[in-house]
């Protein structure tokens, strides 16, 4: 519905540029990664939400880790069983048979719990998930209209969908590996100090260096995921932009740049994942050199021990200590294995939270006054906006509507006659000055009330995916069949929607892509209608119908108008001749107020305005 200069929709890279969705200020995404270790506490208060949950999946991996701790021990309690005395080898059989049978349970036991911890970890992932969804659209849903027009809309899809589901993944798979490494390293740890406080200092040796290759590896890498996901938002974004734009790609032959600007991304992408994924494997294998360096050490050590006689080491301890180095070091290579996993969660959470942090709508409103007890009277006192700081589309701009009366709005494109309706509707603030309704000031008027007070029709058609009759229905909520039917015919839209196969039962496609523009705008209409308001705002409300159709939409609209106050912006100016006041905007303010024999005789803007038209000149 807009015309005015917006200020530029900024690209990923660095540099502004355009792109749909209203106005933006130039911003860089060339920022610092933001606080993983803030992001990951946020991310675990979600998680935290599901409390029963996550206890039982803790008892249930403290009852794994048990049972895989004890694996080890049994294992050397029967290595132990077999001894070599004097060149004659002797096997305590029971001993050997019992720590067997212990084993096979313990190793059975460890698979059913572990099938069961799989199915709650995939439990608690999709309950937080479920809430941080949630939470996101619920945010989304209060967030002011400036900042959708703001920003991409594929990038705002892909933060629902993409980063949502990464952190989906990460909490199914890498919040398990974490809480089961810190249960396993502590268990670990007990059952190597029992066996050799000795040896198991030898086996921290390796752990500064875990610490600090892991450390390195982390900062470096962790900037290529927080990339990789921006430029994935990016890339949605244009497939949605050219997507809905398509017809007007074909039509102007612009196919080769769509797919060569498509390519650009996708390659960075690519090479941005590549990246990620490279340097983020490199963990694993680091850490498993790291390990396998402790286990060589562990062994070395147990197997002097052992032959000088000292610490009381046999084959069976030290094969213990050996699988117990393993399960200390193997949970911090597991981590490092889900690196990757965990750095692409962090990035897209952190897309997440952005969008939540980003402030509400704001609705200061108190007045307890129903939408039915408004008038109409329109007071815009002295009102100055800038869409960017500094550039002004409204100057000192003053109107004022009596109730009921109907107000023409014209001007030259960018004049800023579709601000004055984004200020009524406050999906803007002014700079300065007052807009009023009924003497009040709409900072005091709840927004609610305010919009349920306006029916506004779009140049620009929205319809939504689902039948006729609910896309009707969405003017006024509680509406009856019967209402929304008179509406429909009031609209001039009955007739066709009758000879529809399914009537008003017709699902329609993405944005009513299987009705005509004019159909479309006939439903607008007609949601319109049925909303009943006191104050109608047309936006060039008959400008994809015929002729002969806009005659009788016509007549519709001076029904619907009698007694509403009523707004209406016009670049046709044969449809706005019986307007009470037509309102001339230039630069910012009213250029000329009058009817329209009055501003025709002037011989003023209004008059080389329609003087223009008349002659087929655009203006």
């Amino acid at each position: 519905m807009s015309n005015e200069k917006k200020p530029p929709m900024p690209q990923i890279e660095l540099r502004p540029g355009r792109g749909p969705g209203g106005p933006m200020g130039a911003r860089l995404h060339a920022e610092k990664p933001k606080n993983a270790k803030k992001t990951l506490f946020r991310l675990l208060s979600y998680i935290g939400r599901s409390r029963f949950l996550l206890l039982s999946l803790l008892l249930l991996m403290a009852a794994v880790t048990v049972v895989d701790i004890l694996g080890p021990y049994f294992q050397q309690q029967a290595i132990d069983a077999i001894t070599l005395d004097e060149d004659h080898l002797a096997v305590d059989l029971p001993r050997l048979f019992s720590c067997l049978v212990t084993m096979g349970i313990l190793f059975a036991a460890s698979a059913a719990l572990s099938y069961v911890q799989g199915l709650l970890s995939a439990k608690l992932s999709q309950d937080t998930v479920h809430g941080m969804r949630g939470d996101l659209f619920r945010h989304m849903s209060r967030l002011p209209i400036s900042y959708t027009d703001s920003h991409r809309h594929g990038d705002l899809m892909s933060r629902m969908t993409n980063d949502v589901e990464n952190v989906s993944n990460a909490i199914s798979q890498s919040v398990t590996i974490l809480l089961s490494a810190v249960m396993t390293i502590i268990g670990a740890l007990v059952m190597m100090l029992i066996y050799s406080p000795l040896m198991t200092l030898i086996a921290f040796v390796t752990i500064p260096l875990t610490m600090l290759v892991s450390s390195a590896l982390a900062k470096f890498t962790r900037r290529y995921f927080v990339r990789q996901q921006r430029l994935l938002g990016r890339l949605n974004g244009q497939v949605e932009e050219t997507v809905t734009a398509y017809g007007t790609v074909v039509a102007y032959g612009k196919e080769k740049d769509s797919i060569a600007a498509f390519g650009e991304t996708s390659e960075g992408l690519r090479d941005a994942a590549v990246r990620a994924r490279v340097f983020g494997s490199v963990m694993g294998p680091v850490m498993n050199f790291i390990g396998n360096l402790q286990y060589v050490l562990i062994a070395g050590c147990g197997g002097a021990l052992m032959l000088a006689g000292k610490g009381g080491m046999s084959v069976g301890k030290i094969q213990a200590m050996l699988q117990y180095s393993k399960k200390l070091s193997h949970p911090i290579n597991q981590v490092a294995n889900q690196y990757s996993a965990i750095m692409t969660a962090l990035a897209g959470a952190e897309r997440i939270f952005e969008v939540m942090d980003a402030e509400p709508e704001i609705d200061e409103g108190k007045d307890t006054r129903a939408a039915s007890e408004i008038r109409g009277e329109i007071d815009f006192c002295n009102i100055r906006f800038s869409y960017v700081p500094g550039e002004e589309v409204l100057r000192g701009f003053d109107l004022h509507v009596s109730p009921g009366q109907k107000i023409a709005i014209v001007g030259a494109t960018g004049s800023g006659k579709t601000t004055v309706v984004n200020l009524l509707m406050r999906f803007y603030e002014p700079d300065s000055g007052v807009i009023k309704v009924d003497g009040l000031p709409l900072t005091d008027l709840p927004k609610k009330t305010l919009r349920d007070a306006i029916a506004i029709v779009l140049q620009d058609t929205v319809l939504f995916s689902d039948t006729i009759e609910k896309n009707i229905l969405y003017g006024r909520e509680g509406a009856g069949e019967e209402e929304m039917k008179r509406a429909a015919a009031h609209a001039h839209a009955a007739g066709f929607i009758e000879r529809l196969p399914d009537g008003y039962a017709t699902v329609l496609a993405e944005a009513g892509e299987n009705l005509s523009q004019g159909q479309r705008q006939l439903l607008a209409i007609a949601r319109a209608v049925l909303a009943d308001p006191k104050i109608l705002i047309l936006d060039e409300a008959t400008s994809s119908v015929d002729t002969r159709t806009e005659m009788h939409i016509q007549q519709a609209m001076l029904e619907l108008m009698h007694g509403r106050t009523s707004l209406i912006i016009a670049h046709r100016l044969s449809t706005i001749r019986d307007a009470d006041c037509i309102v001339v905007v230039k630069d910012g303010v009213i250029a000329e107020a009058g009817s329209h024999e009055a501003l025709l005789a002037a011989g003023g803007e209004y008059s080389k305005l329609y003087q223009n038209q008349f002659a087929g000149i655009a203006t």
